[in-house]
């Protein structure tokens, strides 16, 4: 089922500030895809979902891969559609949710302190620190779920 991405219904917002381990699926730069467990935040106000990272991880070089020489991410945050495609979802017995969109890299210390503060907030935990923590930030444009 399809829900408004900036309009979800109360179940669906109260499932993703519940504490659960999620994925993020990412595309090789030989097209296959890497799926790996993380923690998301998602502002539906923004369309936004965050996930903090080290920089040098695999999904971050994916994403950097697939938005090199093209502008991405500069079009990403300006609202162009820029940015690699991705997918992050959540599961808990029969209600799953899935939130697609465009994702770049934010390095700046305020985006990644700001996602610091929502994971903290999601996860009833603050993260351990990281100079190398940056923020993968998706512009959803679309929202799956069953719940």
């Amino acid at each position: 089922m399809t829900h408004g991405v900036r309009s979800p219904s109360p179940d669906f917002l109260a499932f993703w500030r519940e504490r659960h381990v999620c994925t993020l699926t990412t595309t090789r730069p030989d097209g296959s895809p890497h799926v790996t467990p993380v923690g998301v935040t998602y502002d539906p106000v923004a369309g936004v979902a965050r996930v903090i990272a080290n920089k040098n991880s695999r999904k971050v070089a994916n994403i950097l891969a697939a938005s090199a020489g093209t502008g991405a991410e500069e079009g990403a945050r300006a609202g162009g559609g820029g940015g690699a495609r991705v997918a992050v979802c959540q599961v808990q017995g029969r209600r799953w949710s899935t939130l697609e969109g465009r994702a770049t890299v934010r390095t700046e210390p305020e985006a990644v302190a700001d996602a610091e503060s929502r994971y903290a907030e999601r996860y009833e935990r603050t993260p351990t620190p990281n100079p190398d923590r940056v923020v993968i930030e998706i512009e959803v444009n679309r929202t799956l779920g069953r719940g």
